[in-house]
């Protein structure tokens, strides 16, 4: 109920994210029933999404609620974990600053407890949200850089072209493309039959399809478009790039088709120019930056001058790729620029060792006391458990001891069996959740301390982890870097402004200063906490792995 005694009215926002059920959170059911069930005296209406939280604008159910929230039509907001809510900066940013500014009356989390109108609460929030980010960021990137990793080792990270298959049984890792002993022959002999110069590639194609009856990987006969992605793939001869477009090309260890001479012979009858190949260099920063005029990617490539004494130098420079619009008008950039830019948004980070010590003491008390409000609700949820397995054995008993006859005994069986069940995916959820937030609190106050020093004398690869984790949304105009700073480093960034005065005053006064004027958390809060609530709506998150 509201200070002006009105009923607050509330929505329910349930999602099931696009992962495979194996990696599912609470199902929207079980979400249902146990938000229902913790909340049963709250009016509440349902909003249900099926789409993945990681990505800005793309849940219109949860946009609409938030929008029906700015209306008055409902007050408060209830989820069953801060991750069903939001898992990217934008849509985090929205709920916080709601709630900070009182759009949002009330917002109360199943297995989640913060204090909902302090600057502290809304903190505490934030860090949750964060570390949903996180961990789905971190996924991410574990994964592309396993398919890198498997590209570098020669097998393409992909479904197999026409004429290979994938081997699904081998072990995970392990798995590689082999010959299609159905279909290897017959593409061999379209290349044949493009060789020879007398066939053209629909010809081909009808050939292909209704005399040799062959059909794609799912069993619908190849079209024109096939035929020509088929004589345009490199794979077939043996190399193949990853990422595509990125000019990072590597050797496959299938068997070739057809070999490189035959390849280039295919594109002169094709009126096409074979695939340029990548330069041996490896260019740190290009990949994350687009162009600040056209949007399109930025590039680099390597230049030589000969010198009036004979000596050779070598440049590298970050430039538009221009694809979006030819005449694009910005100029290129030379790397030393481009890092000295970098070393000055890293310098803007920098802490005292003794403020991060400080610091980081504080969360931990913080993250003591909200472990604690974690255990109880696993403990909840684990003595419902055992009390549902405890009805299943007494259920046994009792059919057993001819108590009740067989039909009853099915359908009581079933029904505990969906709640053992249920029961079983909290139990995993909240256990998961009992994670220690903390690290990645730690892990951005740590790269701040630490990022300028090793960035000036690390390795290229250490240099572009370093970049990477920096922020996001990296832009090029002008001849000026543009970045959004990760969520985090942000905070800590204006933390760095103010960390003179907050040091100052944890040292003893010889004055007589009121508690209030004294209290160097307050002054924390202060200036942190109002960073961390901000409304961040053009800084997504990345993922905090330098250490």
């Amino acid at each position: 109920m509201d200070p002006h005694g009105k009923t607050t009215k509330y929505f329910a926002y349930v999602r099931k994210s696009s992962e495979g059920k194996e990696r599912q959170a609470l199902s929207i059911p079980a979400q249902k029933n146990k938000l229902t069930e913790v909340f049963a005296d709250l009016d509440i209406e349902f909003v249900e999404d099926k789409a993945s939280a990681f990505h800005p604008y793309n849940r219109p159910a949860f946009t609409k609620m938030l929008e029906r929230i700015r209306k008055g039509e409902r007050q408060g907001l209830l989820a069953w974990h801060p991750d069903r809510l939001s898992r990217n900066e934008v849509d985090a940013s929205s709920i916080t600053y709601m709630l900070r500014e009182g759009i949002i009356k009330d917002l109360k989390l199943a297995t989640y407890h913060f204090e909902n109108n302090s600057p502290e609460g809304i903190w505490m929030l934030q860090l949750a949200l964060s570390q949903s980010q996180y961990e789905s960021a971190k996924k991410g990137r574990d994964v592309k850089r396993g398919l890198v990793q498997k590209a570098q080792m020669g097998v393409l990270p992909a479904p197999a072209p026409l004429g290979y298959k994938n081997e699904m049984y081998m072990t995970k890792g392990m798995k590689t493309i082999t010959p299609d002993p159905e279909r290897f022959g017959l593409v061999r002999k379209m290349f044949d039959l493009m060789l020879t110069g007398n066939y053209s590639p629909p010809r081909i194609q009808q050939i292909a399809a209704d005399e040799w009856k062959l059909r794609g990987t799912y069993g619908t006969p190849i079209c024109r478009s096939s035929i020509y992605n088929i004589f345009t793939n490199t794979f077939y001869y043996g190399e193949f790039e990853y990422p595509k477009g990125s000019g990072n090309w590597h050797k496959g260890i299938h068997k070739a088709m057809i070999n490189r001479e035959e390849f280039e012979r295919i594109q002169e009858l094709l009126g096409r120019p074979s695939p340029q190949r990548s330069k041996t260099h490896d260019f740190p920063y290009r990949g994350p930056i687009r162009c600040g005029e056209c949007g399109a990617m930025v590039t680099a490539e390597e230049k030589t001058k000969r010198l009036a004494d004979g000596t050779v130098q070598h440049y590298i420079y970050y430039h538009c790729t221009k694809r979006k619009y030819p005449n694009c008008t910005q100029k290129s950039l030379e790397e030393g620029e481009v890092e000295k830019q970098i070393a000055t948004e890293l310098g803007k980070l920098e802490i005292k060792e003794d403020f991060r010590d400080w610091a980081i003491a504080r969360l931990r008390e913080m993250h003591k006391l909200e472990v604690v409000d974690r255990e109880r609700v696993y403990g909840n949820q684990r003595r419902e458990y055992e009390s549902c397995v405890k009805k299943l054995d007494n259920l046994i008993d009792m059919r057993a001891n001819s108590e009740i006859d067989e039909v009853e005994f099915r359908g009581r069986k079933v029904a505990l069996l969906k709640e053992k069940d249920r029961m079983q995916e909290f139990l995993k959820d909240t256990d998961k959740r009992i994670e220690n937030w903390l690290g990645i609190a730690e892990r951005g106050i740590n790269f701040a301390e630490k990022a300028r020093r090793v960035f000036a004398t690390g390795s290229l690869e250490v240099k572009k982890e370093i970049f990477t984790t920096l922020g996001s949304n990296f832009s090029l105009k002008d001849g000026k870097l543009h970045l959004s700073l990760d969520i985090l480093l942000f905070a800590v960034k204006n933390l760095d402004q103010n960390a003179e005065r907050v040091m100052t005053m944890l040292e003893p006064k010889k004055s007589f200063a009121t508690t209030a004027q004294n209290d160097p958390e307050r002054s924390l809060r202060a200036h942190w906490l109002r960073d961390l609530d901000s409304n961040q709506d053009k800084r997504l998150q990345r993922p905090l792995s330098y250490h």
